[in-house]
């Protein structure tokens, strides 16, 4: 159970409503990223409560951070968010692939 704990970290930090909301608005805003405050606007959070939720994604892998002068960007950890759902996934076919085909479509990036 516990080589998987970083799995358990992970889904921990994105069953809290704000956080899950901060992990997909890093998502959508792609390698450009946020700084907090631009996140505590966007989700209505107070930037003092945002870092305790930023820290919580940073810890479970799934947020990364970078400092350019004085502002901090966050931005979705894309190797975590990959690392995480193929491990959800990495059973569903059972060595059929043909279980999880819509499972694969409907996971692709569309225009």
């Amino acid at each position: 159970m516990a080589r998987h704990f970083w799995a358990v970290e992970a889904l921990s930090a994105l069953a809290h409503d704000t956080r899950l909301r901060v992990f997909r608005l890093l998502v959508q805003a792609g390698v450009e990223g946020m700084t907090a405050g631009a996140i505590a606007a966007a989700v209505d959070v107070p930037a003092s409560t945002m870092s305790h939720h930023i820290a919580t994604l940073e810890r479970a892998g799934l947020a990364q951070s970078e400092r350019e002068s004085r502002m901090i960007h966050y931005r979705a950890d894309y190797d975590g968010m990959r690392r995480l759902l193929s491990f959800l996934i990495e059973d569903c076919c059972q060595q059929r692939p043909e279980m999880c085909a819509d499972l694969v479509s409907a996971m692709a990036c569309k225009p």
